[in-house]
């Protein structure tokens, strides 16, 4: 079966198509939004729900970017679904593969024909009286606004901008003759063969361009101002393999899972608790894959430590190996200024480029840049304490899923999907139309920063003032720990003293 992303639903009934008053809505059709819907439709039995995107297709991040050798840096067994089991054959998986996924499990369970794309939403206000969110909801296609509502909202659209990346302001930038590009708006005509190309940054996105760019390029030079950790994995897994040829596919799927979440878990806690050990360890394997003269300390060892930032991954060390070929050379410096054929940098030499990659980072916007309200009150969200990183103090019937930053997106965003389900199915039994984290005195609250104060990365720290606040204590925290998010979104009594079901007449 085809998927169009053009073709919208069909089947919908008509008179939804005219109200569109649904239970619940999501925002965001990516990894997140399609997940989400699945165990909506799965868990809660009678729950009427639509998915708005923005764009003309699903997929989120792995349809927007579209740059040479995009991949996960994260297992596929964590990052798939739990429900749907990854059987491909390489656990680091590329963009279109992950892509491909996502269809796949909306096709399953016709999720594609809840969306209703070209549908960016703009501002939510809530009605206390009538116990309802009402959506500005701006149609691209017809350009127009056209109004949609529910009960409850749930925000899946990640944190990334779409719309624009990082792209810090060079000296003389109009002067360089040639070709200045993030990879988030990558041009699919680009043709790079034989030229050479610098590329900024040393982040993820730097770490795989590198090796997919070197293939064809005439030279790549990765330019950073500080390095990152990186680490090298095989993208096949043989366990994972076998264990997929032996047993069925849930169990092998199970199984897998289990044994990531475990060596994520055990490596992280060793990190953060041993990190001058870490640091060793990881630049003992990198000196085991360079086998050029460079100097290790300048070009590879960050000034913090393991996983204050998340590390990068080069698959099969495609990285090094590019760099032991020698067309890909690492620059540790800063630039001074372009110049019309290349870049000078502060330590004084300048060399020649065609091509500048501003793989620099992405800004982030909070839940899509909706404005949110409540009962006609512009609501601060940066001023809300975080409820388990899942919903904001005080505002009702709002969820939103989160990511961790130590571990694949995938297995926050499940159980937050869990978690709303279960609240669903509470409301529907108790009979009640108004569910929210009540907090009274924030002032008796330790305030943190929303992912911790050891986590440090620039396009984080850059925007950290649009999240809300989180406290030294439960429930008032997001938590980089899935075990015990498990047990305390997926086990632990819903009515914990904070977060109250109501009922409102309507």
């Amino acid at each position: 079966m085809a998927f169009d992303p053009e073709q919208l639903c069909s089947c919908r009934k008509r008179a939804t198509i005219v109200e569109r008053v649904f239970d619940v809505i999501i925002v965001g059709a990516g990894l997140s939004g399609v997940g989400a819907a699945r165990q909506i439709r799965s868990n809660c039995p009678g729950i009427q729900f639509c998915i708005l995107e923005s764009r003309k297709t699903m997929g989120g991040t792995w349809d927007l970017f579209r740059y040479p050798g995009i991949r996960s840096d994260s297992d596929m067994y964590t990052m798939a679904y739990e429900s749907k089991p990854w059987n491909r054959p390489k656990a680091i998986a590329d963009g279109a593969s992950i892509l491909n996924y996502i269809k796949e499990a909306a096709l399953e369970d016709a999720i594609d024909q809840d969306i209703y794309f070209d549908r960016r939403v703009t501002s939510a206000k809530w009605s206390s009286e009538n116990c309802t969110w009402t959506l500005g909801v701006e149609n691209s296609r017809k350009e127009a606004e056209e109004p949609f509502s529910c009960r409850v909202l749930y925000i899946c659209s990640g944190y990334f901008n779409y719309e624009t990346g990082h792209n810090p302001e060079l000296q003389n930038q109009s002067q360089f003759s040639g070709q200045i590009i993030h990879p988030q708006f990558w041009p699919s005509d680009l043709d790079y063969g034989g030229k050479t190309i610098t590329i900024l940054g040393s982040g993820a996105t730097a770490i795989t361009l590198a090796p997919a760019l070197a293939q064809n390029a005439k030279k790549v030079f990765l330019l950073q101002r500080s390095p990152s950790y990186i680490l090298a994995l095989p993208s096949f897994d043989p366990i994972g393999k076998f264990t997929n040829l032996i047993l069925p596919k849930k169990l092998a799927h199970s199984l897998n899972r289990k044994r990531y979440i475990s060596l994520q878990s055990f490596f992280y806690k060793r990190a953060r608790k041993h990190p001058k050990q870490t640091k060793r360890f990881l630049l003992k394997l990198l000196r085991a894959r360079l086998d050029s003269e460079y100097d290790i300390g300048k070009h590879f060892l960050p000034k913090y430590d393991p996983w204050d930032q998340r590390l990068c991954l080069a698959p099969d060390g495609d990285f090094f190996d590019a760099i032991n070929s020698g067309k890909v050379k690492v620059i540790t410096d800063e630039i001074e200024t372009l110049t019309p054929e290349g870049i000078k940098l502060k330590s004084g030499p300048t060399f020649n480029t065609d091509i500048i990659i501003t793989a620099t980072g992405l800004k982030l916007k909070l839940l899509g840049g909706i404005e949110f309200y409540k009962d006609g009150d512009l609501i601060e969200l940066s001023d809300t304490f975080s409820y388990k990183g899942l919903m904001f103090s005080n505002v009702p019937n709002l969820f939103s899923t989160m990511g961790y930053v130590n571990a694949s997106w995938t297995l926050r965003s499940e159980l937050a999907s869990e978690f709303i389900c279960r609240v669903l199915n509470k409301m529907k039994n108790l009979h009640t139309n108004e569910v929210v984290p009540t907090l009274k005195d924030s002032s008796r609250l330790k305030a943190e920063k929303f992912f911790g104060e050891n986590f440090s990365p620039g396009y984080i720290m850059r925007d950290l003032n649009l999240f809300p606040k989180q406290a030294d204590v439960d429930p008032w925290r997001f938590i980089q720990n899935y075990k015990i998010d498990r047990k305390s979104i997926r086990r632990r009594p819903l009515e914990d003293g904070v977060l109250r079901f109501k009922s409102t007449p309507r």
